[in-house]
């Protein structure tokens, strides 16, 4: 029951002695104070969902951030792994050579300054003489990098392997593995093997495609391949990661211009 409201229908009845001015009087005020009650209620209970949003989105934030340190490696890491990653297709077919020790110093050189380059490749020595849990590795730049830069890499290491003129079975079965472990699908590693062998065979599966296709499957396979692995793709990363970009670019050229000069295609 509501006191305000008994209180002026008394007040109002004892200066009008009219019982019904005294109900109506009861009757708003009693409305009134309901209002007043509910709209304090109600701001009461927006202050509290927001506190509860603002708690709710400071947890996902905190979360998030968590997550995406979490997925990062420093520099000093992802240099590491990718030595170690060298090491094993360097050791794969016996010894490593001096042409792709040198191969991997120039990376290193293009890609991180002088002096991080030198240290880490007085590293790669000790590197060299050591086993490592490749799987482990693998997985930590499957985490901190996208699908693409991952590509790139098997290519770099590729390029490892053919640093003597010669890219082995032994190295071939190395790099397939860490592909596997990196996320590279066969369709995709296929492609980037091909681009590693000089034959009309190899011209196809560079462009991911069968022998028997169309002249226009041709065409249209090249036009994709083009758009998807063009250099500008690659402008944010680093010197070195541009160049392997334009390589493959040029390969996937050269491929085309192969197929077309074998099928006497304008």
């Amino acid at each position: 029951m509501n006191f305000i409201g008994i209180i002026a229908g008394i007040i109002i009845y004892s200066r009008t002695h009219s019982f019904l001015l005294a109900i109506v009087s009861y009757y708003l005020v009693n409305l009134i104070v309901k209002q007043f009650t509910n709209q304090n209620n109600n701001n009461s209970n927006s202050q509290q969902r927001y506190r509860d949003f603002q708690q709710q989105f400071q947890r996902q934030y905190q979360q998030q951030n968590s997550n995406y340190y979490r997925q990062r490696i420093s520099q000093h890491d992802f240099a590491t792994a990718l030595l170690v990653l060298s090491a094993e297709v360097m050791k794969s077919d016996g010894n490593p050579l001096k042409s792709e020790l040198n191969y991997v110093k120039q990376f290193f050189n293009q890609q991180f300054s002088p002096e991080f380059a030198k240290k880490q490749m007085l590293a790669f020595r000790d590197i060299l003489k050591k086993n490592f849990d490749i799987q482990q590795v693998c997985n930590l730049i499957k985490q901190a990098q996208p699908q693409q830069q991952r590509s790139v890499l098997i290519q770099y290491l590729f390029g490892i392997a053919q640093a003597d003129g010669h890219v082995s079975d032994a190295e071939v079965k190395t790099i397939n593995r860490i592909a596997v472990l990196l996320g590279i699908s066969s369709y995709e590693f296929e492609q980037l093997k091909a681009m590693f062998y000089k034959s009309t065979s190899s011209a196809y599966k560079t462009l991911g495609i069968e022998k028997s296709a169309t002249n226009e499957e041709v065409k249209k396979a090249y036009r994709k391949m083009a758009v998807k692995h063009h250099p500008d793709k690659f402008a944010q990363m680093g010197e070195e990661y541009q160049k392997a970009a334009k390589e493959k670019f040029q390969k996937i050229q050269d491929a085309y211009e192969s197929i077309k000069k074998e099928r006497g295609m304008n």
